[in-house]
């Protein structure tokens, strides 16, 4: 028996710092939309708890003990056997969650094939980082206090989508400690977008708090920045959480699938829409 799922990218329109915690946590406020491109997670039966790792993306993962796939399986079912497959399409370490959404991949395959039906994933989510529980259905939602406090997203209007990454690796934690400046606050959201233009419009006034910090540890962000936002189409262009990832937000998937095609080659990259999850995942 085997059970795969797709572990798609979770990209922040915006990404405001709103507080602290005593505990040292910072409180942020954003919207998360989820673009059709991902990683793929699998569970098999097996003896003992493996995890292989393969894909474009996955030379980096190879071999590590504490992968957030592992963690999730020994969380939700301390002591069973399962072999796991993690095909990594999304860079490492790039502020588009594919850490967290293979987490919350593994919890649901695994869920399904040792049969623990009462097993409370947003809770564990949440024990395996900020960003798990969002991940959990890959729907856009709004994600407030450290990621455990979700809420619908405004209706959003088709559109299309750029991410692009420089192959830069930025530590979220070095990300935290180089920001500089007070705490934004949590702006006001629609119920609905009639379009990509008023979509646009809302989102300009709003920020990512951390990419100036992202920068200034990365510069080359700055030039990723630039050739999004030089893009034929291009309606707005921003960095997704703590980066490197950046993205540019089109009229059309199809005109974000042909712009794509120019940004340089060295880099990673990827045009298209948002993903569409099966009804039983929402």
């Amino acid at each position: 028996m085997s059970i795969a799922r797709f572990a798609p990218a979770k990209v922040n329109l915006y990404l405001h710092v709103t507080g602290k915690r005593a505990d040292g946590y910072h409180l942020l406020d954003s919207l998360a939309v989820f673009p059709d491109v991902g990683d793929t997670v699998s569970a098999a039966t097996d003896e003992g708890l493996t995890l292989h790792v393969g894909g474009p993306c996955g030379a980096g993962l190879v071999g590590e003990a504490d992968n957030l796939v592992l963690r999730a399986a020994r969380l939700l079912g301390p002591g069973r056997a399962a072999t796991l497959r993690l095909t990594k399409y999304l860079p490492v370490a790039s502020g588009i969650g594919g850490g967290s959404a293979d987490a919350a991949a593994a919890l649901h395959v695994l869920r399904e094939l040792w049969g623990i039906a009462d097993a409370d994933l947003p809770a564990l989510a949440l024990q395996l980082g900020a960003d798990v529980p969002v991940c959990l259905a890959s729907h856009p939602a709004r994600m407030q206090g450290i990621g455990e406090i979700l809420a619908p997203a405004p209706q959003l209007p088709d559109f299309g989508m750029v991410l692009a990454n420089p192959g830069v690796a930025v530590p979220t934690p070095a990300v935290f400690r180089a920001r500089q400046g007070g705490f934004s606050p949590a702006p006001a959201l629609p119920e609905t977008w009639a379009d990509v233009a008023a979509m646009v419009t809302d989102l300009a006034r709003w920020n990512n708090d951390l990419q100036a910090a992202a920068i200034g540890i990365a510069p080359v962000i700055g030039e990723v920045l630039e050739a999004l936002t030089a893009l034929p189409g291009a309606k707005l262009a921003r960095m997704s959480g703590s980066g490197a990832t950046c993205f540019a937000i089109f009229e059309t998937p199809a005109q974000a699938a042909a712009a794509a095609k120019q940004l340089p080659e060295p880099w990673w990259c990827w045009g298209g829409g948002l993903y569409q999850p099966p009804p039983e995942r929402l």
